[in-house]
């Protein structure tokens, strides 16, 4: 292809190559070896340590539009801390965090892991509105500040609630979020409010872990950063392939990266290719 064609290559072309990139592994369910980092590895850990009846809070503050990188963390971690044997209290921060929660009991406890049993196992508090305030009254009187589960029921008539008075009283605490408030509102007022009581582990969007990386190790223990850190973290939890969705999504985000920096590197070629052409016919005159 001469300079020239490329030089005004019909974009059309691109978006097809994109396409293609993102559609070919799809559908060829390309899946390529995951090596967990430092920061998935924390994560694991940390729930691997938790003993039989530990108590885990869930926070899922993120709605469908990340749910894409997020709902597959949420998969494996609800997975990791039921082999674990530990209690689940799950709660939301945004409005929209309600549906996911419904959609993780739904998908993944109702689905997958019959014999845990709401009340006793895992519980559904639900959402309340003042976002980081919210943290903070947990953090001195959490049934003050949820009276009631999602389904309206008194939290003093669920097993699960007999010795929970705050947050200081979780061993372990996940925050998956993808914007304000999110996890670095519960490092401000919840891990600060509590220091020592509790482990903290976040997982986030992509977009959101330059903001939280300045947290690890001290205020957060283990990060899951987007897609690639859920697919690390399920490599983790599921070593046999059983589950696989983030592992899924990778192949296709692979290619499409690999393409969109060949692009720029030929994009460059061009443009230096074009300088010096120009600067030999200035030259010849």
């Amino acid at each position: 292809m001469t300079l020239h064609a490329l030089q005004n290559l019909d974009r059309r072309w691109v978006f097809l190559m994109m396409l293609l990139a993102v559609a070919i592994p799809t559908l060829m369910d390309l899946r390529f070896p995951e090596r967990p980092s430092a920061l998935s590895q924390a994560v694991y850990d940390r729930v691997e340590a938790l003993p039989q009846g530990s108590r885990v809070l869930l926070a899922l503050d993120y709605d469908p539009g990340s749910e894409g990188e997020i709902a597959p963390m949420a998969a494996a971690l609800v997975h990791h801390c039921a082999r674990r044997g530990a209690k689940m209290y799950f709660v939301t921060l945004w409005p929209a965090g309600t549906g996911m929660i419904t959609q993780v009991l739904s998908r993944v406890i109702a689905a997958d892991l019959p014999h845990l049993v709401y009340g006793r196992d895992f519980v559904n508090l639900g959402f309340q509105t003042g976002n980081e305030g919210i943290i903070k009254l947990m953090a001195s009187d959490l049934p003050r500040t949820f009276p009631t589960d999602a389904r309206g029921a008194p939290l003093s008539s669920l097993p699960i609630m007999e010795g929970v008075a705050s947050l200081r009283d979780m061993d372990l605490v996940v925050a998956l979020s993808s914007g304000n408030p999110g996890a670095k509102e519960w490092v401000q007022y919840g891990v600060s409010a509590c220091p020592g009581d509790f482990e903290f582990v976040a997982g986030c969007t992509g977009v959101q872990a330059p903001q939280l990386y300045p947290y690890v190790p001290q205020q957060i223990s283990g990060l899951l950063a987007a897609i690639k850190g859920a697919a690390e973290y399920e490599q983790l939890v599921f070593p046999d392939g059983s589950r696989r969705e983030a592992r899924r999504r990778m192949g296709p985000q692979l290619i499409a990266h690999l393409l969109m920096v060949g692009l720029i590197i030929a994009g460059n070629g061009v443009y230096f290719s074009a300088r010096r052409a120009a600067s030999r016919r200035e030259a010849s005159r």
